[in-house]
C-alpha cells in the first residue's frame, strides 16, 4: 500500500552498518526506498601530533530508510542477507514523526545525511557558534567537551529524548 514518503527504522549489528545499507539499496532498490541512510557526524581526531578529521555514526546499530510502500519495503527485506529488523510496535511498522525527522533535516542534507565539524567561541560562559550546522541553535547544547571537541544535545527519536555528540571546535574562550 502506498502512501506519503515517511522515514522508519532498521535495527541491525553495530558495525555493519554500511555493509546493509549497501544490500538494502542492491536488493530493496530505489522503488521501495527512496533514500537509505546513516546518520554520521564530523569530528577532529589527534593521533600524535597529526590532527584528522573523522566520521562517526550518530546511532549506531540503526539506519533509516524513507519510502512509500513500507510494506513492500519490508517484504524485500527479508531477502537480505543480513540482520535487519524495521521498528514497529503491534505489528506496525513506526515511522519517525515529523519531529524526530526534523533535527536531522536541519543539520544535513538529503542524499548527504553527515553533520559537519561547527565551531565556536565561549563568552562569559555563553557559546557562541561561529560556523558550521550548530550555527543558531546554541540553545539545543547541554554540554560541550572541549578535549574531545563535542557538543552534546538533547534531541527527540522514537518518541525519547536522546542526547547525541556532534563535533564542535571551541576555538576560544573569554571570561
Amino acid at each position: 500500500m502506498r502512501g506519503a514518503k515517511k522515514t522508519y527504522v532498521i535495527q541491525t549489528m553495530s558495525g555493519r552498518e554500511a555493509r546493509v545499507k549497501a544490500l538494502i539499496e542492491k536488493i530493496v532498490g530505489p522503488e521501495l526506498v527512496s533514500e537509505c541512510f546513516i546518520p554520521t557526524f564530523v569530528v577532529r581526531k589527534r593521533y600524535g601530533d597529526e590532527i584528522r578529521l573523522k566520521e562517526k555514526k550518530l546511532t549506531p546499530g540503526y539506519l533509516y530508510v524513507v519510502s512509500s510502500d513500507i510494506e513492500g519495503a519490508s517484504r524485500a527485506l527479508r531477502d537480505v542477507p543480513a540482520f535487519t529488523r524495521l521498528l514497529s510496535q503491534d505489528d506496525r511498522f513506526i515511522p519517525l514523526e515529523s519531529a524526530d525527522m526534523a533535527w536531522i533535516e536541519r543539520l544535513t542534507r538529503p542524499n548527504e545525511r553527515v553533520i559537519g565539524m561547527s565551531t565556536g567561541v565561549i563568552e562569559h560562559d555563553n557559546v557562541i557558534v561561529q560556523s558550521g550546522p550548530l550555527k543558531g541553535l546554541e540553545g539545543w547544547i547541554r554540554k560541550i567537551d572541549r578535549h574531545k571537541c563535542l557538543a552534546f544535545l538533547e534531541v527527540r527519536i522514537l518518541g525519547r529524548t536522546k542526547t547525541i555528540g556532534v563535533g564542535l571546535e571551541i576555538v576560544r574562550r573569554t571570561d
